[in-house]
């Protein structure tokens, strides 16, 4: 990993395969004040922007005709907002809970883990795994891991299939097997499984406001990386179904936040189970299978990129992981905490007293840009070349690209320069500084961010009225805002409109 890797729109665009002549198209808005934190935060979640908004105004020109691909321009204020929406979410004017009381840190006989435990089943497991009864407290918690050593513990919840992640260091992270593995893949894996003939899609007459129209996107994923993919997809003009197991409902308010412009239902997928045939119609006429499952989950369900690839040539597979698809660590769950923890972010980001935190779960919905950005990039190479694509981000790897020019000065100028709101030459490596030459910084270092609510807006829906953060991808003819509001978990039929 070398400064050059640091968080740039330039090194997003070009780990996607998108044509560097199309970067001048790009211009930022820049805000002091927004996203600061000790690492490049801002540029990273600025450049997660840019590069999908890029891909959504490519696909859009191609689609309309266009001799020139529309511009695209990312404002800090409108990414900032966006990078924290479950935060912003209000339904009915209740604010919504993002942590349950057991998913924190917790010291331990030598160090810190952090556990995960939103979810009743993973609540279950780490509980079992501590060998304490369901309705245990916080306090008999924190007593039972004061008493064993971090590693320890992140061990046996694991193998119990729950969640925990000791506290490393960068140099820690570095060393272990899985951070060696990640260090070693691109920001984003994309390709071509087998052959396909190029994908047809109807023109836009002109108009590029919705370039993903006509696309029909199965949507299995959950949390937030994944559906903010798949949310960003509908406001380009997709067809997006969400399809959940009836038995795992998702929390109610992450669902709310990410289920803008898609329709959600639950199909159970056991053998024999009518569900089934209900489910492999659908896959027959989709053009794109995002997944964001544990590396394997689906597989037993025909659901790997290769499976994929033989039952419908041509489709498009975006597959999202926790730990990337390879090492040690590569069939284990994780979340954006849990991640940060184990690549050395929170040692970064903390004290000597305790671990911090981004300043948003900025490797969620940074990936969850990428992810978007990759599949709209396969579905434009899809009209020249055909194939089916996969494309494969994964919420370490990202992670590895925010710490790249962490190895001197904890973070260096580019942390600097994220904390003074002045993007330089220096401090940006060679993305939006003044020694790219092929796209600019339009912002002046006088903005800044403060008051989130131009950026904010409010509307009816099913579940009540909702305020929420408004989509930060921009191009001109652009969508502004998603054309439906979230419904209700699972109440949509299963079917394409």
């Amino acid at each position: 990993m070398t400064h050059s890797d640091a968080p740039t729109t330039e090194f997003a665009w070009t780990a996607l395969g998108g044509d560097p002549r199309l970067l001048p198209r790009l211009s930022t808005v820049v805000r002091s004040g927004a996203l600061e934190a000790r690492l490049p935060v801002r540029e990273l979640a600025r450049a997660c922007v840019g590069a999908c908004a890029l891909a959504a105004a490519e696909l859009g020109a191609r689609r309309a005709g266009l001799a020139e691909v529309p511009e695209v321009r990312v404002d800090d204020g409108a990414v900032a907002t966006a990078f924290v929406s479950e935060r912003h979410l209000l339904v009915d004017g209740r604010a919504p809970v993002t942590f349950a009381p057991l998913s924190r840190f917790w010291r331990t006989a030598d160090g810190w883990v952090r556990t995960h435990a939103n979810y009743p089943h993973h609540r279950a497991r780490l509980l079992g795994a501590l060998g304490l009864p369901d309705g245990a407290s916080v306090e008999a918690v924190a007593g039972c891991l004061a008493e064993r050593p971090a590693v320890e513990v992140e061990d046996a919840v694991y193998a119990a299939g729950g969640l925990a992640v000791a506290l490393r260091t960068p140099e820690e992270w570095a060393r272990h097997e899985q951070g060696a593995a990640v260090a070693g893949q691109p920001l984003v894996e994309h390709g071509t499984l087998g052959s396909g003939v190029p994908r047809r899609l109807p023109p836009l007459a002109g108009d590029p406001l919705s370039p993903a129209a006509g696309l029909r996107v199965l949507d299995l994923t959950r949390v937030i990386a994944g559906p903010v993919a798949t949310r960003t997809l509908a406001l380009l003009g997709a067809d997006v179904l969400r399809v959940d197991p009836p038995g795992l409902p998702e929390l109610a308010d992450q669902h709310t936040d990410t289920g803008f412009g898609k329709r959600s239902a639950t199909l159970d997928l056991t053998a024999g189970h009518h569900d089934r045939q209900v489910f492999e119609e659908l896959l027959a006429s989709a053009d794109v299978v995002v997944t964001g499952y544990r590396p394997g989950a689906l597989d037993r369900f025909g659901l790997s990129a290769e499976a994929l690839a033989e039952r419908r040539p041509g489709i498009v597979v975006g597959q999202l992981s926790a730990w990337g698809v390879y090492g040690p660590w590569g069939g284990r769950r994780g979340f954006d905490s849990l991640v940060q923890v184990a690549t050395g972010i929170a040692a970064v980001e903390g004290s000597e007293e305790k671990p911090g935190a981004l300043p948003a779960q900025a490797l969620d919905h940074g990936t969850g840009y990428l992810l978007a950005a990759g599949v709209l990039r396969a579905v434009t190479e899809g009209l020249d070349e055909g194939g089916t694509r996969f494309v494969r981000p994964a919420l370490a790897r990202t992670a590895a690209w925010l710490t790249a020019g962490d190895a001197a000065g904890r973070g260096g100028a580019t942390a600097e320069a994220s904390r003074s709101g002045t993007t330089t030459a220096a401090a940006s490596g060679s993305a939006e500084g003044s020694s790219e030459g092929s796209y600019s910084d339009s912002g002046s270092a006088e903005a800044s961010y403060g008051d989130p609510a131009p950026w904010l807006a409010e509307a009816d829906s099913a579940l009540g009225r909702l305020r929420y953060a408004l989509p930060p991808v921009s191009f001109a003819g652009g969508p502004g805002d998603w054309s439906r509001p979230p419904g209700p978990w699972g109440a949509d039929s299963p079917r394409w409109v």
